[in-house]
């Protein structure tokens, strides 16, 4: 049985997310909905970029993921399919997919241009309904993307600032807070110990310095802040029974610092 995903910023309030499934259902009543997240930040596409790269590894071959983050909905920015050698992403063109692009340079893309797969009427503000949706299960059918648009070689991509190594130090960047509080950043465990042992290492935040890194959250004192590798495998600073985007006064999508490097300090 086929499988779709959806990851979009709609939340729960509206109907949005349900209309979207019944445009899916009614065009094939079959296949497996999976919600993998409807929190996604509005229009926060770097954030949305790192946390559909880090679901879709968990899904099997063959699954379509429908993503919305669209603030360009209704302009010239363009309906997209990525495909990989064993998955699918349908959404806008507007840099979402970069994250998926890195993990699988070979990936091909459409530009998904053929109306008799959309609904018959498009609004100028909800392409997740009458284009997203109905493309997805009309692949979830067997329909080809060569049935659905022509193939380009020119996708929109995000400037994400990857980490930059210099005068032995690591400077990466917070991503974005999950809704524990936990600062995510763009510094992934591999990159770390390419240059660094782990044990060793102070992550430099803000005015803070943190020596070490723990394996959990309960390694530290309540109320002080730590750094883990967290499921996603990245750098996390994070507070133990607290949130460290409070007590670093964290602003969503305001960049934020973290710098690694070998050092003595005091804790």
């Amino acid at each position: 049985m086929p499988v779709i995903t959806l990851s979009t910023d709609f939340g729960w309030d509206d109907p949005y997310v349900g209309i979207m499934k019944g445009v899916i259902l009614r065009i094939n009543p079959r296949v497996t909905l999976v919600d993998i997240t409807h929190g996604l930040s509005p229009h926060r596409l770097p954030e949305a970029a790192f946390k559909l790269a880090t679901a879709a590894a968990y899904f099997p071959r063959g699954t379509i993921h429908l993503n919305v983050v669209d603030p360009g909905v209704g302009s010239a920015r363009r309906p997209i399919a990525v495909k990989t050698k064993t998955q699918t992403w349908i959404g806008p063109d507007n840099g979402l997919f970069t994250r998926i692009v890195q993990d699988h340079p070979k990936a091909r893309f459409f530009h998904l241009t053929n109306h008799n797969y959309f609904l018959k009427s498009i609004s100028h503000t909800f392409h997740g309904r009458d284009i997203f949706a109905p493309i997805a299960a009309h692949l979830s059918r067997g329909i080809t993307l060569a049935s659905l648009g022509n193939q380009i070689s020119d996708p929109v991509f995000l400037d994400l600032r990857d980490p930059v190594f210099k005068k032995n130090s690591l400077t990466g960047r917070v991503l974005y807070a999950d809704r524990f509080g936990n600062l995510i950043t763009n510094l992934s465990r591999g990159l770390i110990a390419h240059y660094f042992q782990p044990r060793e290492i102070t992550v430099r935040i803000g005015r803070r310095l943190i020596r070490g890194v723990r394996e959990s959250y309960g390694q530290e004192r309540p109320g002080r802040l730590l750094t883990l590798f967290g499921s996603s495998g990245t750098l996390e600073i994070a507070c133990n029974l607290g949130s460290a985007a409070e007590l670093m006064g964290y602003i969503p999508g305001k960049v934020l610092e973290v710098k690694i490097c070998i050092e003595k300090t005091r804790r």
